[in-house]
């Protein structure tokens, strides 16, 4: 296959096919833009409705006829989220249908809607699989390396003696227990040591928490999430006052330590997005805007009277699209020290980091922010100028899905040595 020449198809695999969460963003993005090339693609979903724009952009959609797991009763989550017999059975059949010999498979997300058993059908085209990690669940039963109930991050070894005993799950140790269950089975199922298959990783500091999971380094490859700026000009946050945070608001998210740090500065605090938390938030500090949930569009209106976003995550991201949105907009940010970027975004200076869990110096880093105009609009010109440095362009990023995709397909892609494709496909 020559350098330029597409896949005859790629067929996106994913839990849901509308825009809500970042892997089915992520899934959707991928379908339309490689529309746009003049590539075929199909995207399986677990279960409707799908995003209109789908078969819209000339897309083939099927849905394999799942169904969300907090839908189910307690006894079919647990059952049908461990192997779904219905959603490897329709998957198997549109393989048996449909395969050709330059057919790429894109797998992202499995663990809502479908489940280990997808991995069946997907052996028999391992060595024109990728899997998209946007968490860690190929490698870690909870899928995020952290203890929820202790607010940290965890070392252990995925699987291990010391893993299957601590009770690490945001719910409950019985949960964490079906987790492992679940994570043997995929392994089982789909040996990620010895697989052909290729991970594709969306920062590098995943790649040795992949490994710690028994991932070959070597079968990773790194291509960055696409970031669309919310505004084309610069925000003059200088001029602004507003604290953002845009996100789900929970407790890993650290929305309501934001809350009580901007309460203690007396920040106006804006907050887009809801969760569990919401109506704590809004009791305990009057200052706060609940906003709701905003589209990418009203977010750009709303971001105009930004002085700084902040995204206080205490889990580990794996990204931090919101923060890069902020950044290219002229918005500087603050983010928590764990954060995959925090260290380029404070050697870049354009904007903060710091532990979320110290309420006193996120507020200190939010009072520096509020009350030096200075400061903001040498941080806010810098990262409108450099933030897009760090993460690609949609157009970059396909051209990097393409590369990766006729790697795959190339005589001994198998083997092909691995690649970090940061912007576009620039290496």
């Amino acid at each position: 296959m020559d350098g330029s020449a597409k896949p005859e198809r790629v067929v996106v695999i994913n839990d849901d096919a509308v825009a809500r969460g970042g892997a089915a963003a992520i899934a959707v993005a991928s379908t339309k833009l490689l529309r746009a090339r003049g590539v075929a693609v199909t995207f399986l979903t677990g279960m409707g409705p799908a995003d209109p724009g789908l078969e819209a952009c000339g897309a083939m959609v099927s849905i394999l006829g799942g169904r969300h797991l907090l839908d189910r009763s307690t006894g079919s989550a647990i059952t049908k989220g461990l192997f779904d017999p219905d959603t490897k059975l329709a998957l198997t059949r549109w393989i048996d249908a449909n395969d050709t010999p330059e057919t790429i498979y894109h797998l992202h997300n499995w663990h809502k809607v479908l489940s280990p058993s997808v991995f069946v059908p997907l052996r028999r085209v391992a060595g024109r699989l990728m899997i998209s990690t946007h968490d860690h669940f190929l490698a870690c039963p909870n899928g995020a390396y952290f203890h929820y109930p202790r607010q940290r991050a965890c070392e252990l070894r995925p699987g291990s003696l010391a893993c299957v005993a601590t009770a690490c799950d945001r719910r409950h140790y019985g949960h964490k227990l079906w987790r492992v269950a679940r994570h043997a089975l995929r392994h089982r199922l789909f040996d990620l040591t010895t697989t052909p298959a290729q991970i594709i990783a969306v920062h590098e500091t995943m790649i040795p928490l992949l490994a710690r999971g028994a991932i070959d380094p070597g079968r990773i490859r790194v291509l960055r999430n696409p970031v669309t700026p919310w505004r084309a000009t610069r925000v003059r946050a200088e001029n602004n006052r507003d604290v953002f945070f845009v996100g789900r608001l929970d407790g890993d998210k650290g929305a309501d330590l934001l809350a009580r740090a901007a309460e203690r500065v007396g920040a106006k605090l804006r907050l887009v997005g809801d969760g569990p938390l919401a109506g704590e938030i809004v009791r305990d500090c009057p200052n706060v805007e609940l906003l709701g949930w905003r589209g990418h569009d009203e977010i750009a209106d709303l971001a105009a009277t930004a002085r700084m976003v902040v995204s206080p995550t205490v889990s580990r991201e794996t990204f931090g699209l919101v923060a890069f949105e902020a950044l290219m907009s002229g918005i500087p940010a603050i983010v928590a020290r764990n954060s995959p970027f925090a260290e380029e975004i404070v050697e870049r200076e354009l904007g903060f980091a710091c532990d979320p869990h110290d309420e006193h110096a996120l507020a200190d880093a939010i009072a520096t922010l509020l009350h030096d105009d200075l400061l903001v609009r040498r941080m806010s010109r810098r990262a409108f100028e450099e933030a897009r440095q760090m993460a690609p362009t949609p157009a970059q990023w396909c051209d990097g899905l393409l590369a990766l995709y006729r790697e795959r397909l190339a005589p001994g892609g198998d083997d092909a040595p691995p690649a970090s494709i940061g912007v576009g496909g620039l290496g």
